[in-house]
């Protein structure tokens, strides 16, 4: 009877998994939207919609926490993990909100590189969430981490290249703050991306 009453660790894994899928959504609409530029306003509300869902995720993953005695993992690298992953999605709206807000109705191929790069890091970072339940899958989910921090760093060379660019190319200081905005907040969120790899290697070297 007591064990019927026991909170599910499964919970957990599963709660990750669906802000994992929304993070991978958000970042290909975002994708979409500097590729494309047709029907911002709409693309920018759907963005927000996924976030606020993000959030209530978080929220009830952290309430899970508080509410359960015996958790399947450390309980600081659950807090962690799925605030970090928060933070992606967060950036995500940002990057939505600013293209918007600033009336941005182009960016320059490099941008677009970097938001492409964003999805593949999104995608990435389900795939090691999706593998996470199961420790014999340690050596995978390292792999999957491995190839986060090379996107990482592709898009921090990117993001070099591009600032480079725009500083030397561009004469509209407004368009340059713009697009530097852009730049950087696409840049924060394949970081956030390498901090929860470096977050879930953590917990698979702990673990396995």
């Amino acid at each position: 009877m007591f064990g019927r009453l026991m909170p599910h660790e499964g919970r957990f894994f599963d709660l990750f998994k669906e802000l994992a899928e929304l993070t991978v959504q958000g970042s290909r609409e975002l994708h979409v939207l500097m590729t494309t530029f047709d029907d911002v306003e709409r693309r920018r509300y759907n963005i927000e919609a996924l976030e606020k869902k993000g959030d209530k995720v978080t929220h009830a993953t952290v309430d899970l926490l508080h509410r359960t005695f015996i958790t399947p993992l450390d309980r600081n690298d659950i807090h962690k993990l799925i605030t970090n992953m928060d933070d992606i999605l967060d950036l995500i709206e940002d990057s939505a909100q600013s293209i918007s807000m600033y009336d941005v109705r182009a960016v320059t191929p490099d941008a677009a590189r970097i938001a492409e790069l964003c999805v593949d890091c999104a995608e990435k970072v389900q795939e090691a969430v999706e593998l996470l339940p199961n420790m014999q899958n340690a050596r995978k989910i390292l792999e999957v981490c491995g190839d986060i921090d090379k996107l990482e760093a592709e898009a921090d060379h990117v993001m070099r290249t591009a600032m480079a660019k725009l500083f030397r190319d561009e004469p509209d200081v407004r368009q340059l703050i713009k697009l530097r905005t852009v730049y950087l907040l696409l840049e924060e969120m394949t970081d956030r991306c390498e901090d929860v790899a470096n977050i879930i290697e953590g917990i698979v070297l702990e673990n396995a």
